[in-house]
C-alpha cells in the first residue's frame, strides 16, 4: 500500500499526483505544490493473458510526515486506494 494515504502532504504532493495519474484516479488537487525528498516508488507489473497491469506505490519518502487517515478525511466514504 502507498504510504501517502497516511501522509500530511498527500493533497499537495507532486509524487502522489503522479501516482494518481498512473492509477487513473481523480486527483486530490489539480495544482500540487510540494516536492518530496527522495520518494521511493515500487512498480509491480502483472500480466494476465494480453492485459498488463501496473501498480505504483510510494513505499518510502524522506518527507513523509505521518497523519493517519489523512486521505480518508479528504475523500470521506470512498475506499482507500490499495
Amino acid at each position: 500500500m502507498c504510504i501517502c494515504v497516511n501522509c500530511d502532504y498527500v493533497d499537495r504532493c507532486l509524487t502522489y499526483h503522479a501516482v494518481e495519474y498512473q492509477h487513473q484516479q481523480p486527483h486530490l488537487t489539480d495544482a500540487p505544490n510540494f516536492e518530496p525528498i527522495e520518494p521511493e516508488i515500487n512498480v509491480n507489473i502483472r500480466q494476465q493473458d494480453d492485459v498488463i497491469e501496473m501498480e505504483w506505490d510510494v513505499v518510502g519518502c524522506q518527507s513523509f510526515v505521518r497523519e493517519t487517515g489523512k486521505w480518508s478525511r479528504l475523500r470521506p466514504g470512498e475506499l482507500v486506494p490499495t
